[in-house]
């Protein structure tokens, strides 16, 4: 009996020892599945650990929620930007709508200016009785120019004659061109007639001031050439015009100021009733001086 048992414990202890290889074996491996699982792959995690199948649905719908969510986001953000750049296209075409406005008014108001002044001018001119020959026109079929078929010259009282007084024939005004085509026409033609003169360069100044006042632009530059030789003679500074007892500082300041003077006190254009009144010795003299320089304007 004493002899056996030995063999009985060291049997024993092989068959101990096999079974913890065995154990050890199983641990290892699935170990080893666990670390070499995906770390994000929750299903792999709970299959490794034992989760049931219950787990695992919850796991997959919550994956799924997620995605959902994300995407949601995602789609959040395009919608946003394509809302953003929505607005901002609303925006420029608002502002591009109210700067056509504006201008579209600005339009309107100038050629209500220019009907305005038109009307001012033609309203003058009748109370006057001042005709201008209409300018010669041209015939597109032979491209010849055609006279006008009629002159009319001003009519004069017998006690301003003193000598014979010339024909009221200048060219016609267009006033219906409007402001801008008006100004620039008249300035570069002022111009030209002061050129070398203490007052050349005012064109411009004399064609607004005529527009403004609705008056022959020729007429306040040809009474500078009658009194004072366009400005070389003053008797006051800056009166080109034997203007009263007047002065001025500056030549624009003047112009205007005399442009506006005819227009309240003479009327549209000059006549032979206006000479009288503006220069009674010589009346006849200083009107058909003063036209003739109207005429080369």
């Amino acid at each position: 009996m004493s002899r056996k048992q030995p063999k009985r414990t060291a049997g024993k202890m092989v068959k101990t020892a096999i079974a913890g290889f065995f154990i050890f074996a199983i641990v290892g491996s699935v170990g080893l599945g666990v670390a070499s699982a995906d770390p994000d792959d929750e299903l792999a995690r709970a299959g490794a650990f034992g989760f049931d199948s219950t787990t695992n649905e919850s796991t997959l719908t919550s994956r799924a929620t997620n995605a959902a969510t994300t995407t949601d986001s995602s789609s959040g953000v395009v919608r946003e930007q394509s809302m953003l750049a929505s607005t901002s296209q609303r925006n420029v075409d608002s502002g591009l709508k109210m700067i056509d406005a504006k201008e579209k008014a600005e339009q309107e108001r100038i050629a209500a200016d220019n009907i305005a002044v038109f009307e001012r001018v033609e309203s003058k001119k009748a109370m006057q009785g001042v005709v201008s020959a209409p300018a010669p026109t041209v015939d597109a079929a032979s491209d010849v120019q055609v006279e006008p078929a009629e002159k009319q010259s001003e009519p004069v009282e017998a006690d301003v004659q003193e000598e014979p007084l010339m024909e009221y024939n200048l060219p016609a005004i267009d006033w219906s061109v409007g402001r801008e085509a008006f100004v620039a026409e008249w300035s570069a033609r002022i111009d030209a007639y002061l050129a070398g003169s203490p007052l050349s360069g005012y064109g411009t100044t004399f064609a607004e001031a005529a527009w403004e006042n609705g008056i022959d632009p020729r007429w306040s530059p040809a009474i500078s050439n009658t009194e004072s030789g366009k400005g070389s003679v003053c008797f006051l500074p800056h009166n080109a015009w034997g203007w009263g007892s007047s002065a001025w500082g500056d030549w624009d300041t003047a112009i205007r100021a005399h442009v506006a003077g005819l227009a309240s006190g003479y009327g549209y254009s000059l006549t032979p009733e206006g000479a009288a009144a503006y220069c009674p010795p010589h009346a006849a003299d200083w009107y058909n001086k003063t036209l003739a320089q109207m005429a080369s304007i």
